[in-house]
C-alpha cells in the first residue's frame, strides 16, 4: 500500500497569516482615519490586495472590525501591564493614560466601535474583564502611595478617557494634541497635593479653536 505524501500546507498558512496581518494593519489605518463608514474596498486598496482576499480571511466587515477591536484591547492591556512595572506609581498611572489616550485620540474607528456601534457588543464585557482589573492595580498603587485622591474609583477612568478621546477625535485634524491640555487639567485635579499647577498644552490660535468648535458642533448634530 502506497503512502501518499501530506499536502504542503505550511507555505499556504504562512501566506494566509501574512495577508491577515497586512489586512489588519491597513484596516486599522483606514478606520482610524475615516471611521467605520469606510468600505472593505478601501481597506483592500490600502492593503494592496483584492477585496476577495479580505473575504477569505474575514467573512464580513463586522468580523474584521471585531478582530481590530481585540487587537486594540490587547494593546491597552499590555500598556497597563507595562505601566504597573514602573517604580513610581503616579508616573505609572500618568504614562498609561497618556499612551492609551494617544492611541484613542488618533483612532476614530476605535472610538466608534466602543461608543457608537454594536459591531463589538459581544466583546465589550470581555474587554472590561481584561482591562478594568489592570487599571485598578494602577489606581490602587497611586492611592496607597498618597498620590491619587482616595475618593476616586477605577470606574472613573473609562469615563474620563471617553470624554478626552471624544475631544481628541473631533479636533484631530486642526489641533491633534489639544487633548493633552485637558488631560493635564484632570490630572492636576486627581492629585492629592502639588506644589503648583502643571504647565498646559498651549491653546492654538483663535481660527483653529473656532474650527475645532465647529467640528464638535457638526459631530453633535450629525445624522
Amino acid at each position: 500500500m502506497s503512502i501518499q505524501s501530506e499536502p504542503r500546507e505550511r507555505p499556504l498558512r504562512a501566506d494566509a497569516e501574512r495577508n491577515r496581518t497586512k489586512i489588519l494593519a491597513a484596516a486599522a489605518q483606514v478606520f482610524a482615519e475615516k471611521g467605520l463608514e469606510a468600505t472593505l474596498d478601501e481597506v483592500a486598496a490600502a492593503a494592496g490586495v483584492g477585496v476577495g482576499t479580505i473575504y477569505r480571511r474575514f467573512p464580513d466587515k463586522e468580523a474584521l472590525i471585531g478582530a481590530l477591536f481585540d487587537n486594540a484591547v490587547d494593546e491597552i492591556a499590555n500598556l497597563a501591564s507595562a505601566a504597573s512595572a514602573r517604580d513610581n506609581s503616579w508616573e505609572a498611572l500618568v504614562w498609561f493614560l497618556e499612551e492609551a489616550l494617544q492611541r484613542q485620540c488618533a483612532n476614530r474607528g476605535l472610538r466608534e466601535v466602543v461608543v457608537e456601534s454594536t459591531y463589538a457588543a459581544d466583546r465589550i464585557e470581555a474587554a472590561k474583564c481584561r482591562i478594568t482589573p489592570a487599571i485598578g492595580v494602577l489606581v490602587e498603587r497611586a492611592q496607597r502611595d498618597g498620590y491619587l485622591r482616595a475618593d476616586v474609583v477605577s470606574a472613573d477612568f473609562p469615563i474620563m478617557e471617553m470624554m478626552i478621546s471624544f475631544l481628541g477625535n473631533i479636533t484631530a485634524a486642526v489641533a491633534p494634541d489639544l487633548w493633552r491640555r485637558y488631560l493635564t487639567i484632570l490630572l492636576d485635579g486627581l492629585m492629592t497635593s502639588r506644589d503648583g499647577t502643571s504647565p498646559l498644552y498651549e491653546i492654538p490660535g483663535d481660527t483653529l479653536m473656532s474650527e475645532a468648535l465647529r467640528s464638535a458642533h457638526r459631530h453633535a448634530h450629525r445624522g
